[in-house]
């Protein structure tokens, strides 16, 4: 059985996954933008600090958990692409959330490295904006996880039937993590 699907002249007032979960995302760009707004303004002004402090990240940190992002976000859009045809979506939510684990390890191996060494969010302009930043992000993936995993445990045969709008609006919500983390990256890790 296939999901209840809107009608093709409704799409503009009905988004995937609903007006609110967009509503959400604009508001996520907004404050993640004002924040890189101020990252990129405050390097500007001390400049040495955020060259030296860009000097402790290590690129490929950021390199593999792009990719592990990118990779979880195809395995989400074929995983609604699945949901629609009516045929089980479940292996792809789990791959998608394998890419978010493997996302958080390997940014939990990063901080562990970075408390290490001392530059914890207090240690200068560079590093609170590098902890603010990367840990808020990291909270919305961990959000995310938990959507998928709700969404996995829906699409069980015995549950309760999922709506096309709410596997929709976790696919949004995860996504989301995806392209704010394609901004965070090149601005803290790459920029000049």
């Amino acid at each position: 059985m296939t999901p209840r699907q809107r009608p093709p002249s409704s799409a503009i007032l009905y988004p995937p996954g609903g007006l609110l979960i967009w509503s959400l995302v604009l508001m996520e760009f907004l404050t993640f933008g004002i924040a890189l707004i101020a990252f990129v303004i405050s390097g500007r002004n001390e400049p040495d600090v955020f060259h030296t402090g860009r000097q402790h990240l290590q690129p490929y940190y950021g390199v593999a958990n792009t990719v592990f992002l990118l990779v979880s976000g195809y395995f989400m859009a074929a995983a609604v692409e699945r949901f629609k045809r009516g045929t089980n979506a479940r292996p792809f939510i789990r791959f998608a959330m394998l890419g978010g684990c493997l996302f958080l390890i390997l940014k939990g191996i990063e901080y562990h490295g970075k408390i290490e060494a001392g530059l914890t969010l207090g240690h200068d302009t560079f590093f609170t904006y590098y902890w603010l930043l990367t840990v808020f992000h990291l909270m919305h993936v961990l959000v995310g996880l938990i959507i998928l995993a709700v969404l996995h445990c829906r699409l069980r045969p015995a549950a309760k039937p999922l709506e096309a709008e709410d596997f929709e609006a976790g696919a949004v919500f995860w996504h989301m993590c995806d392209l704010i983390w394609l901004v965070l990256f090149p601005v803290i890790y790459l920029l000049p």
